[in-house]
């Protein structure tokens, strides 16, 4: 993973601050690709889940944390390769064995997010959480439409040319480095990811940035070998 790609939070924040004011869908986009940054899903995931996969919180608790469950995937194939004609078609996770599921935690602004989406779209359980305009799947198309055009308004000329965010699949690359670079374990990040901890490892290795300090004040604390007893 080239860290170039990724986004600061500055980037994020104006990126998803203009969709939502999009006039056209930007509200359901919003919420999308609020899901996309916040817990690491890959598109063809977040466009698969159903309202029922979500699990919010009671408003007046105090730990405002959400869960999305992960239980397939339905990536853009074309017509001509799926026996229904669809250009979706419905997977297993990738890397996942047949009918594994995964949680993935949403952060309170997630949930806030998510919360205000279901109720402004009046989705029931059984329905599509992220639904395109006649209530199908949202389409791919739709989705990097929307981005390209946030990236255009939002950023200058000469970062629109260059890589940070430049895919919609950087939503997912600058959060796990986010959270390998909080300090959550690369087990937990990979669970949660839907990755194996070698490939998480492999891919953002080169990521991994400002812990140094912590790691060499945690070898000081271990210190030095003792002094040697002096012969008499």
């Amino acid at each position: 993973m080239d860290k170039r790609f990724l986004m600061n939070e500055d980037q994020a924040a104006a990126l998803l601050g203009w969709i939502r004011c999009r006039p056209r869908g930007g509200k359901r986009l919003h919420a999308l690709f609020a899901t996309l940054y916040y817990c690491a899903l890959r598109p063809e995931e977040a466009v698969a889940m159903r309202v029922q996969d979500v699990t919010l919180p009671d408003p007046d608790v105090r730990a405002q944390w959400c869960e999305l469950l992960i239980r397939t995937a339905t990536p853009e194939v074309g017509k001509q390769w799926t026996d229904t004609g669809e250009i979706h078609e419905e997977r297993d996770l990738k890397g996942r064995a047949e009918g594994e599921t995964r949680t993935v935690p949403g952060h309170p602004a997630q949930t806030r997010i998510l919360r205000q989406h279901i109720e402004d779209e009046q989705l029931k359980p059984g329905e599509l959480l992220f639904q395109g305009e006649t209530g199908g799947i949202l389409a791919g198309s739709v989705i990097r439409r929307a981005w390209r055009s946030a990236r255009k308004a939002v950023l200058p000329p000469h970062v629109f040319d260059s890589p940070p965010g430049r895919r919609v699949y950087d939503n997912r690359h600058t959060r796990l480095t986010k959270w390998l670079n909080d300090g959550i374990p690369p087990a937990q990040v990979a669970e949660w990811a839907g990755n194996s901890v070698p490939v998480l490892l492999a891919t953002y290795a080169r990521c991994v940035e400002g812990q140094l300090p912590d790691l060499k004040r945690r070898l000081e604390a271990a210190g030095d070998l003792p002094e040697p007893a002096h012969a008499g």
